[in-house]
């Protein structure tokens, strides 16, 4: 197919191409604003076949439902993919890390069903950025990178605030996303940045900083929305019955508030934030007489109802606003409304305040970029910003407003009487922002430079069709293979040096390599499961499932599939049960290179009987932890997480990868691999076969092959696979 396929990943926050609740709380913020235009911009590119925007499904009542359907579409070319994690209520992005991994598990099996994969991943903050490198190295695709705001950033302005780092970690989950931002800066092969700004001031901070992987594309603005006040007098435009309607009823929704409305309109709009520091507005305003006389002020912070029912920062917010306001008596000369909709009225808002000669203020001290400030500007009203970060940027171009230090009230009100009084410098700034906008933030101009982006990766490529270099691309293959085949290793594939059979078995997979899936499932340790493959020249694994079933890893790269962990880390208290097991008798601990995170290892004194196996049941019991237990060759004790086994694994694996159990062969020759030989899929026994699964006699879907180890797996193959 001819054109890129982009899937772009954002997690939190309320998403949806209609309506949008832009600035509801403080997880729908700015980044939504970006990723929805994004998304429709980028479809707009004759270069991109199909763009998707994943993100996460939620059912709650506290809620619109129109964030329950799976697929939203957009336009021919672009939709919105909502996908279940972690229950569907509504969740801030701090209490989603823990889900995540279900996220992707849900997002393999939505492109399996599909049958469609991804040219391109676009990961949008850390936890979209967390998801879309797995999804990276799933297919084999490049990862494309935007951070939005950074971790280590937000965490020094929070110790200047006076909060201690435990409590940052606490309620932001501070250190998990620093961990992760600065292994996205190692993975991803290119980052998309606003402006040189963030990358100076934020990406730096990191140890895995590359500069030469920075791309700044600024966003732009929606031009059917944000365009010249003027326009409505223009002799050919027509406005809508809607927009009419929403024109009155903004301007009627200020004109309550205000004694003289006609007076030259201050605007601030932003979300109830600390950070967007209304209340130096407030008190710029507040405290200058002759400011009041000259203009009204209109604060729209975020959308609210009922200010007692908010998050507690929001609600200390506006609490502190409507104070403000009571303390420099501003009643009839200051509009605090309570709600606004992105889409509709925004706009008219900036260009009520334009039609007035107002000003608009970003009070922002370093901000990322500043999309308020270009949005203002594209309607025509001049801008008052900080000297640093994006908005010093974006005046250097445009040169349509005034920069001052925004923690400075009477720095405020000096700007905002300079811009009011001087109607030719309004008139100057006003044109410069609408010329400056429409030439260097335009979202056309963003998706050609991305496309260039796309196009210089896709140049990296050793030729087409073939993963990008680095990316295991394991994804690819599990998902169009029509078979996997999964062995116990020692006793069924080799037994020490004896391996009869075992070149044969490599050819015969070295045959089937585009169609059949490799693996192992052992009781090995992840790093003798690797030295196994070396020792023995094994076919090299598609799948290797560790530590008797509590690791599962793809490749001989040893990727870890960490929705497996999650999934068996369910009720696993290991430091527990190894307290607990000091007072059983019997059994001592094996050392350390023996544990792993999610098997507990012992050794049993000689004679451990039945008996004895079963007051250790008991005494689990007792104790209310719930484990499995695997006894080998009555020597070795191993404790697992009581939802891991061969046979669990090779079931959680049919699941992810879509591949029916009735096309899963698996093969062994002892009692620990007797889940995985038994159910729905295809067992073979090899004829060294311990006692213990001579009960599968019995059974349909389990071949006793007449050889031993190698040799008989591959009779067992071809029982299978006769006519096939």
């Amino acid at each position: 197919m001819e054109g890129y396929y982009v899937q772009l990943f954002s997690p939190h926050g309320l998403i949806r191409y209609n309506n949008p609740e832009i600035g509801r709380d403080r997880d729908t913020g700015g980044q939504v604003k970006y990723v929805l235009e994004c998304l429709e911009a980028l479809s707009a590119h004759p270069a991109i076949r199909k763009v998707d925007l994943f993100t996460r499904r939620i059912a709650d009542k506290r809620v619109s439902p129109g964030y329950e359907s799976e697929t939203e579409i957009v336009n021919d070319k672009a939709r919105i993919v909502r996908m279940t994690c972690g229950g569907t209520q509504y969740r801030s992005k701090e209490s989603l890390w823990e889900y995540l991994d279900e996220f992707i598990d849900n997002t393999i099996r939505f492109i399996e069903k599909e049958d469609d994969f991804p040219d391109v991943v676009h990961g949008h903050y850390a936890d979209g950025n967390y998801l879309a490198a797995q999804i990276s190295d799933v297919y084999g695709i490049p990862f494309l990178a935007t951070g939005h705001s950074l971790g280590r950033n937000k965490k020094q302005l929070l110790l200047q605030q006076g909060i201690s780092a435990e409590k940052i970690d606490e309620k932001f989950n501070m250190e998990r996303r620093i961990a992760v931002e600065e292994s996205t800066l190692q993975k991803a092969d290119a980052f998309i940045v606003s402006t040189q700004h963030i990358i100076d001031s934020q990406y730096r901070l990191y140890q895995q900083f590359a500069p030469e992987k920075f791309h700044v594309i600024p966003p732009g603005v929606n031009n059917e929305l944000f365009y010249p006040f003027y326009r409505f007098d223009m002799p050919s435009f027509r406005m809508s019955i809607e927009q009419e309607q929403t024109v009155y009823r903004v301007s009627t929704d200020m004109d309550r508030f205000l004694f003289n409305p006609a007076k030259p309109l201050i605007l601030s709009i932003g979300r109830a934030d600390k950070r967007k520091n209304f209340e130096t507005i407030i008190q710029a305003f507040g405290n200058d007489r002759e400011l009041q006389s000259m203009a009204n002020l209109a604060i729209f912070a975020g959308v609210r109802k009922d200010i007692t029912q908010m998050p507690e920062e929001e609600q200390s917010i506006l609490t502190n606003l409507l104070l403000l306001m009571d303390k420099y008596d501003l009643y009839g000369k200051m509009a605090i409304p309570k709600k606004n909709d992105p889409s509709r009225e925004v706009p008219e808002i900036y260009r009520l305040a334009a039609r007035k000669m107002g000003v608009f203020v970003n009070a922002t001290p370093g901000e990322n970029f500043g999309l308020t400030i270009v949005e203002a500007s594209a309607c025509g009203l001049p801008v008052i910003a900080s000297p640093s970060g994006g908005p010093k940027e974006i005046l250097a171009q445009c040169e349509n407003g005034l920069l001052v230090d925004v923690e400075d009230p009477a720095a405020i009100a000096q700007a905002l009487k300079t811009i009011i009084a001087d109607q030719p410098l309004w008139n100057r700034y006003s044109a410069n922002g609408i010329m400056g906008v429409d030439q260097y933030y335009s979202w056309t101009a963003f998706a050609d430079k991305y496309v260039q982006v796309l196009q210089e990766l896709a140049g990296r490529s050793i030729e087409p069709g073939t993963s990008f270099p680095g990316k295991p691309a394991y994804g690819k293959k599990l998902t169009r293979a029509t078979h996997f085949f999964i062995s116990d290793l020692d006793g069924t594939l080799v037994d020490g040096r004896n391996s009869p059979g075992l070149d044969a078995l490599s050819n015969w997979f070295a045959q089937r390599s585009d169609d059949m899936v490799f693996g192992v499932a052992s009781g090995r340790n992840r790093d003798l499961t690797a030295k196994a493959f070396t020792e023995y020249d094994l076919p090299a694994p598609d799948i290797m499932i560790c530590s008797a079933g509590a690791e599962i890893y793809y490749t001989d790269k040893m990727i870890p599939d960490n929705g497996w962990e999650k999934h068996i880390d369910y009720q696993w208290r290991k430091a527990e049960l190894k307290t607990a097991l000091q007072k059983f008798p019997g059994i001592r601990l094996q050392e350390d290179d023996a544990q792993r995170r999610f098997k507990l290892s012992y050794y049993v004194d000689n004679g451990f009987t039945d008996d004895q196996l079963a007051d250790l049941y008991k005494f689990l019991d007792d104790e209310r932890l719930r484990v499995k237990l695997l006894l080998t060759e009555n020597k070795y004790l191993d404790f697992l997480p009581f939802r891991a086994s061969k046979g669990n694994a090779v079931r959680y694996l049919s699941h992810k990868w879509k591949m029916p159990l009735e096309n899963i062969i698996t093969a062994g020759n002892s009692g620990n691999d007797k889940d995985m030989l038994t159910g729905k899929m295809k067992g073979i026994v090899v004829a060294n076969y311990s006692e213990e699964l001579a009960t599968l006699k019995k059974s349909r879907s389990v071949y006793f092959a007449e050889k031993e180890l190698a040799a008989g797996v591959l009779e067992g193959l071809h029982h299978y696979l006769a006519k096939s």
